[in-house]
């Protein structure tokens, strides 16, 4: 199930320099933004709850960064 929406992820494609893009390549970001974005997200909710919040603030989504690694979906 897609979370995010398309177009803005073609948007980002083409922000990068792309003419066109095709929807495989469209898909197989969202695929690894929507995952990579989860793990984040999940690592964050774990600080606010170490700090005893229900609310995830910035700070935490910044150093969730800095501790989940981006997903390696492809052989390289």
């Amino acid at each position: 199930m897609a979370i995010l929406p398309v177009a803005p992820v073609s948007r980002l494609i083409r922000e990068a320099g792309a003419d066109r893009v095709s929807e495989g390549a469209r898909d197989a970001l969202a695929e690894i933004l929507e995952s990579y974005g989860l793990e984040v997200a999940k690592e964050a909710v774990g600080w606010a709850n170490h700090a005893k919040r229900k609310t995830v603030k910035a700070e935490d989504i910044r150093e969730a960064v800095k501790r989940v690694k981006p997903p390696m979906l492809f052989d390289r």
